[in-house]
């Protein structure tokens, strides 16, 4: 439960801040005037991410499906909205603003009305018909085709991706579905992020944010991809943009609406109160974890990181997911990079690979298996594993662009331990960080500072080794909740209680007193590491060798029954 702090000092005076994750959905109280969190609520999704089968259905997924339901959704606002208002204890017409932000690009098909087409009878059993999560990897032959015909074509916003797009992005998604299940396509009146759709479902308008659209759509300087490009790839694909995606961009920060009577009823607030535009979890994070200014990069570390930053610089940095004007605070240029794989990563291990002691032991001094094998290596010099490892199991996102690429571990001998190849692990991540910010400054945008916010926050032996491979002290986000506060944040600039997304992050955000600071001699130790990390990177992911995607074709073909 959250600390509490008198209802007499927030009247008036609150937001309420959305984060919709992964696996669950949260929602946050907090004042406006000083960012403290008076109440919270988590929600899980009941179906989660849906990878097999659909619910209720026995029609098997293809690989790297991941999908999600959009009901899932809609019960973050009718149990966690409520839930953190008696957690804080706020009359709910206290509430100035409320603001959400989600992760992207999760996107879906919809009607005109912004119905999602796997509520309708006839296309529930489809699986292009549910939203696909951007931890959904089976667009890649569709993302080969964009960067391809980009390339050919000479599209001018390829260099605003670093020169290839993703299969998480919506061109790729969208795509899959025109070739894959075209009625259904065409059926699709509207093709819209899920930040965007659950605005929608607050206060009744369709909008559209600057940020999902840049990052996630490809709009760059007022235009989405032309219609010739878009043809170029599928005759049916012309008017993608047009038809389905197209409508005025609203700024971060600017007001969507207000709260409907049905949205009013399932969260519990007054109807009409104010609604900001939707955005991406990690972008409006920077709000809450004050790195809104130029240079200041701010590493989103949970299941995967995402890297984001402001900057006066406009260049051209290999591997960026995106540089958007006004894609994090209006007037800069926002820039986004990241990792498909982070906190998965130690997870799968500590699930799959982790020995039996380890759990046992975890159990016994109740701490996490992760902290077990940590502290096993903790001591131990660096290099003395003798490893390095890729942190591509779930492909790479930055810098190269591939998720077809998967994770390699070089150097086992019958002497390693399962506790060394966890921390090889870790420092491959933290190696994965340094390639981008080492590809941000040498296309000459700075990097002042780090800080950090997730998961991994929590988690010292992991900040540790990043301060160590960096060589930079790592700033650590206040809050928990730093997606969440930073999305109440976006909605008390929406309310007017604060003049622009600078001030409120100056008063709503907040970072704590200590830094993680990295030791010399480590960091002058891991400098062959390093090298020998972007040895193999190249080697395996710039055309040394095929073989990381010749396995995956392999893999896929058998469990389609055709090896």
């Amino acid at each position: 439960m959250t600390q509490h702090v008198s209802a007499n000092n927030t009247a008036g005076n609150v937001a309420v801040g959305l984060d919709f994750g992964t696996l669950s959905g949260r929602a946050v109280v907090v004042r406006v005037s000083d960012g403290a969190e008076l109440g919270t609520a988590v929600h899980s999704y009941r179906h989660g991410v849906i990878t097999d089968r659909l619910p209720g259905s026995s029609i098997t997924l293809a690989a790297e499906t991941a999908l999600q339901d959009p009901e899932d959704y809609r019960q973050v606002l009718s149990r966690a909205v409520p839930a953190a208002l008696r957690d804080a204890g706020v009359d709910p017409s206290q509430v100035i603003g409320v603001g959400a932000a989600f992760t992207a690009s999760t996107c879906m098909p919809v009607t005109a009305e912004g119905v999602p087409l796997c509520e309708i009878a006839p296309y529930t059993p489809r699986p292009h018909a549910w939203p696909k999560l951007w931890r959904h990897h089976a667009a890649q032959p569709e993302a080969d085709a964009v960067n391809a015909a980009a390339a050919e074509l000479g599209e001018p916003w390829l260099s605003r991706y670093g020169g290839r797009i993703s299969c998480e992005w919506q061109l790729a998604k969208a795509l899959q579905v025109l070739r894959e299940d075209p009625e259904l396509y065409h059926r699709a009146d509207r093709w819209i992020e899920a930040a965007d759709w659950i605005v929608w479902q607050l206060c009744g308008t369709e909008t559209r944010n600057v940020c999902t659209a840049g990052y996630k759509g490809q709009f760059q300087d007022g235009s989405w991809p032309s219609r010739e490009f878009l043809g170029a790839l599928h005759p049916e694909f012309a008017d993608f943009a047009h038809d389905k995606l197209d409508h005025p961009l609203s700024q971060l920060g600017d007001r969507a609406g207000g709260l409907t009577a049905e949205a009013a009823a399932r969260t519990g607030l007054p109807e009409g109160t104010p609604v900001a535009v939707g955005n991406v979890d990690a972008h409006v994070t920077a709000a809450s974890a004050r790195t809104t200014r130029p240079g200041r990069m701010l590493a989103i570390m949970g299941t995967s990181t995402c890297h984001v930053m402001n900057s006066d610089v406009l260049a051209e940095v290999p591997g960026m997911c995106g540089q958007v004007l006004g894609g994090i605070v209006p007037g800069a240029w926002g820039y986004e990079a990241g990792q498909s794989g982070v906190g998965d990563v130690f997870a799968w291990f500590v699930d799959t690979q982790a020995p039996p002691e380890a759990h046992e032991r975890a159990r016994a001094d109740g701490v996490s298996v992760h902290d077990v094998l940590a502290e096993e290596t903790a001591d131990d010099p660096v290099g003395a594993h003798g490893l390095v490892a890729l942190d591509w199991h779930s492909g790479n996102r930055s810098v190269l662009v591939d998720h077809d690429l998967s994770g390699v571990l070089a150097g086992l001998t019958l002497a390693t331990r399962p506790a060394e190849i966890y921390r090889a692990l870790v420092e491959a991540t933290a190696f994965g960080t340094r390639t981008i910010i080492d590809a941000f400054e040498k296309a000459g945008v700075p990097v002042h500072d780090l800080t950090v916010a997730g998961g991994m926050v929590e988690r010292p032996h992991v900040l540790r080794i990043y301060a160590d491979v960096l060589g930079r002290p790592l700033r650590l986000v206040s809050s928990a909740l730093a997606c969440a506060v930073g999305a109440a944040a976006h909605a008390a600039v929406a309310a007017g209680a604060h003049p622009d997304i600078h001030a409120a992050s100056a008063a709503m955000g907040g970072v704590r007193e200590h830094t993680v600071d990295p030791d010399p001699e480590r960091t002058a130790a891991y400098e062959e590491l390093y090298a020998l990390y972007t040895e193999l990177h190249d080697h395996f992911g710039r055309g040394g060798t095929r073989s990381l995607h010749r396995l995956r074709e392999l893999r896929n073909a058998a469990r389609k029954g055709n090896p």
